[in-house]
């Protein structure tokens, strides 16, 4: 008896994928358009802001990449490995998980326009395996006999949520990957949604493949625009980490695949805003620091710039009093004077009374 078709890889027209591309014209307008806004206030950046926020982007790409499979990094070493992959100073060693991702980002955001090959892929794993000891196969696509499967629940009644091709079939799949991503000339949102789903269908590698399939779809839309897209694609994701992989699990049965393409198109745009919106944070972080400069003490520049840092989205709850003291190790008394000329100044907002007193960057 034949055996009934489960996953897509099953179906006689793999990896023929179909879709409706006129569900994802509106998007790719969209992506364009955001691209060059986006575009657009890079360049109107100080040359070390760009490079502050490179460096901020790519190592928050890292840390939530990793985040996204479960694995949490020390912030303060991604960054510091990050840096060095580009040449800088770094105050702070890292481990070898920290430095491997940190070493793939940015081999991916330097070398985005070279050609997608077996070797890169496989350098690649590499890296995100740096110091790995429970893998057999680092570097190489996977040979073991036994079933791929991404499952969960207790191990004596698993959920299967998917089950990749044989091992035995990689060298073949992929191949078909690669000779697709080489004469793929679909547009950027299609091509990369697409990249992401047929990567971690063929699931080539023990582990990694997730981090690999993202990584894949910053090149696909860097080579698409000329340039790194500098967008936070993985800071959207792992924030709907669930949805996600509920939308994985839905397509990775089928090779009709729209609602994933339009769902993995509007995170794509969600990270281009959230991008954007850094970049314009960072413009506003320079405005205020050049009009403040000689008017505040170094506890005052202190917390602001500590404000900045934490990003768009700012303080979680606000800046109370007490955070002031904890970031410039000063006295109460002090700490309301200081941020009471802040208010004044305009470079802070209040809201609140006595204990619940927050201060808001007045942007």
């Amino acid at each position: 008896m034949a055996q009934m078709q489960k996953w897509n890889w099953q179906d006689a027209n793999w990896p023929n994928w179909q879709f409706y591309a006129t569900a994802l014209q509106d998007f790719e307008a969209r992506f364009l358009l955001s691209a060059g806004e986006l575009a657009g206030a890079w360049k109107h950046l100080h040359v070390a802001d760009q490079e502050h926020l490179k460096i901020s982007l790519i190592s928050e790409e890292a840390i939530k990449t990793s985040q996204i499979e479960g694995e949490f990094l020390d912030r303060a070493s991604v960054q510091s490995s990050v840096r060095r992959q580009f040449g800088l100073t770094a105050d702070r060693r890292a481990g070898p998980s920290e430095a491997g991702i940190a070493e793939m980002m940015v081999d991916c955001f330097e070398q985005y326009n070279a050609p997608l090959t077996h070797d890169q892929l496989h350098n690649w794993h590499k890296m995100i395996c740096n110091g790995r000891t429970d893998i057999q196969s680092i570097g190489t696509y996977r040979t073991h006999a036994e079933a791929m499967q991404v499952v969960s629940g207790p191990l004596q009644k698993p959920k299967v949520h998917f089950e990749a091709p044989p091992s035995d079939r990689m060298p073949d799949e992929m191949q078909t990957f690669l000779d697709w991503f080489a004469d793929c000339n679909l547009p950027p949102l299609t091509k990369s949604g697409l990249a992401h789903l047929y990567f971690v269908s063929i699931h080539p590698y023990e582990d990694g493949n997730g981090r690999i399939a993202r990584a894949l779809c910053e090149k696909t839309l860097a080579q698409a625009l000329g340039h790194p897209s500098l967008i936070a694609l993985s800071h959207q994701i792992e924030g709907r980490r669930k949805a996600y992989y509920d939308q994985l699990e839905v397509s990775n049965k089928s090779l009709e695949i729209t609602q994933w393409l339009t769902w993995f198109a509007q995170i794509v745009l969600d990270a281009q805003a959230y991008s954007i919106a850094m970049i314009t944070h960072l413009i506003a972080k320079t405005k205020m620091m050049d009009r403040l400069r000689g008017q505040i003490n170094p506890r005052q520049e202190k917390a602001l710039i500590r404000m900045f840092d934490a990003g768009p989205d700012g303080f979680e709850g606000g800046l109370s009093a007490k955070n002031y003291m904890t970031i410039t190790d000063t006295v109460p008394a002090t700490a309301r004077r200081d941020l009471g000329d802040l208010v004044i100044k305009t470079a802070l907002s209040r809201t609140g009374e006595r204990k619940a007193t927050r201060y808001w960057l007045k942007i």
